[in-house]
């Protein structure tokens, strides 16, 4: 046991995280050594500062540009030393270490044989559908959707049929106006890992853009998505509300500045055109026609702020 041990342990300690036997060492260690003793004493001083300040929740919009961070992230992630982390004595040693990791993987085993138990008990008769089909009236949670599987509207009507995963692939029929359908959609706009399947999403909720959740989710997308083509897509299904809602304009002026794709900018500026004289907007303008590095945006803001009157 040395100093450089201690110093690669103590947090898992100060969190109760190090095997009984490594906290016994860790401790006969700290009464021996002056320098680790304050090492821990400041850690202890330092969680309880953490602890005892406020916890914030995440603001939605927020909570829903990190999972498209992450999903995207997952996406393009390489996949390291897949077969290591087969390897027994590998997952020996670190549970050996970690009371959590070895609580949880029996948490994950216990859930993974009712799963199975589940699946081996038949199930038919009159109030059972068909397998892989949403019962009749079941509402869909997002804790218990995996992901968005396909989205498609049925020719000549508003039916839309959405398939979606669970712990079986889940398929459901419904109306625009239904609101397990909107819930589906307005959790594939969000956190579906397929982009084409995103933008089917905001696709058919700009059909009911009047609704307020529906709207913010819109906004969301546009501000958040990471593909190109679904935010454009939401700025178009937001176009029409730019007059009369400032929290809309806000977004797309947001949009406008921020958007790393210059057609969703250009589009953008654009859909601004009918409220160029609103004061949030000919402040952006006089940004983009003084200081933008996109030679287009600063015409196309220098021609808007020439067509608007002069203010006394």
């Amino acid at each position: 046991m040395n100093c450089e041990w201690v110093k690669a342990n103590i947090t898992l300690y100060v969190y109760d995280e190090l095997a009984d036997d490594s906290r016994y060492e860790l401790e006969q260690h700290v009464h021996r050594c002056g320098a680790c003793a304050s090492d821990l004493e400041n850690l202890r001083s330092f969680r309880a500062t953490l602890s005892s300040a406020p916890q914030l929740e995440p603001t939605p919009n927020l909570l829903a540009a990190s999972r498209m961070r992450l999903q995207e992230a997952l996406e393009t992630a390489e996949q390291h030393r897949g077969w290591r982390l087969l390897d027994p004595v590998t997952w020996l040693r670190q549970m050996k270490f970690s009371p959590a990791l070895a609580a949880a993987l029996l948490i994950v085993g216990f859930a993974l044989g009712i799963a199975t138990a589940w699946r081996m008990v038949p199930r038919g008769g009159p109030s059972s559908g068909l397998i892989g089909s949403a019962p009749t009236g079941a509402t869909p949670t997002e804790a218990s959707i995996a992901g968005i599987r396909e989205i498609t509207q049925v020719p000549g009507s508003d039916k839309v049929e959405i398939k979606y995963d669970t712990t079986v692939p889940q398929r459901l029929e419904g109306s625009l106006n239904d609101q397990r359908i909107q819930q589906l959609l307005l959790f594939a706009a969000r956190n579906n890992y397929n982009p084409g399947v995103r933008q089917n999403s905001v696709d058919l909720l700009s059909q009911k853009p009047d609704e307020e959740h529906i709207r913010e989710s819109l906004k969301s997308s546009l501000l958040y998505d990471s593909n190109p083509g679904v935010r454009l897509k939401a700025l178009e299904s937001l176009a029409p509300y730019i007059d009369e809602d400032n929290t809309v304009r806000d977004a797309v002026l947001q949009a406008l500045q921020n958007d790393s794709n210059p057609g969703v900018r250009a589009e953008a500026i654009h859909f601004l055109q009918p409220v160029r004289g609103d004061s949030s907007v000919r402040q952006v303008l006089q940004k983009l026609a003084a200081e933008d590095k996109n030679e287009f945006m600063r015409r196309q803001a220098s021609r808007m702020l020439a067509s608007m009157p002069e203010i006394d």
